[in-house]
């Protein structure tokens, strides 16, 4: 742990988003040390350079070790950083941003990990409410762009849950034959030969993403 004035502090945050009761939310785990003990933030941890190859490195281990995580959508959102941003001194975070369907939370109920709407994930210390801020941007920005909001998804999904999926994360209301007919000119989901949703009383074709990597559009959805 670093001390003393002449050191910097360097660490992680990720702002882990998911579903709750349909709607966005984000992943808080109560601090166990000072400062702010007690207080629910985002999963984060310092950096270890002896184990550590790079700070996403860093993110998937404190994901691995404090939340029980292993296989997650994971990206850089930014570096936030400064004097005042930590009561111990200079420092400065990594802050990332995890997608984790819902069906896949079984490890964090285990940690005693908060599940909050994004909206009410305010009054954070640090200046974790920035960072979840820039999270929620990040996330309505590039999901309109890309296949972002289907990493939220399991993996096998109807076209209805992707679309209402895309509305979710985006904020909007999508047309659905308008929404089909973009889905199939990008051609960035395939169908899962023979399987079918029983959910509805009329089956509905079961999508898979035709690559596992994050796809960007030359066109907004």
């Amino acid at each position: 742990m670093p001390s003393g004035e002449e050191n910097v502090i360097l660490t992680v945050d990720v702002t882990l988003f998911t579903l709750q009761r349909g709607a966005l939310a984000v992943a808080l785990q109560r601090r166990d040390r000072a400062p702010f003990s007690g207080r629910p933030a985002l999963v984060g941890g310092y950096v270890h350079p002896e184990e550590d190859r790079d700070t996403m490195a860093t993110a998937l281990r404190v994901l691995r070790e404090k939340a029980g995580l292993g296989k997650v959508f994971l990206e850089q959102l930014m570096t936030f950083s400064g004097l005042n941003r930590d009561p111990r001194g200079w420092s400065a975070s990594v802050a990332y941003y995890a997608l984790v369907p819902e069906q896949d939370l079984a490890p964090l109920a285990a940690r005693e990990i908060l599940i909050v709407p994004a909206e009410e994930a305010r009054g954070l210390p640090f200046d974790h409410d920035a960072i979840v801020a820039k999270g929620v941007e990040r996330l309505r920005g590039k999901g309109s762009y890309s296949s972002l909001p289907a990493f939220l998804l399991p993996e096998t999904f109807t076209l209805t849950q992707l679309r209402e999926m895309y509305e979710k994360v985006m904020g909007v209301s999508l047309n659905d034959s308008a929404f089909r007919r973009k889905i199939e000119e990008l051609h960035f989901v395939e169908p899962v030969e023979g399987a079918y949703s029983k959910v509805t009383a009329r089956p509905a074709r079961l999508y898979r993403l035709r690559r596992p990597a994050l796809t960007e559009f030359d066109r907004r959805l």
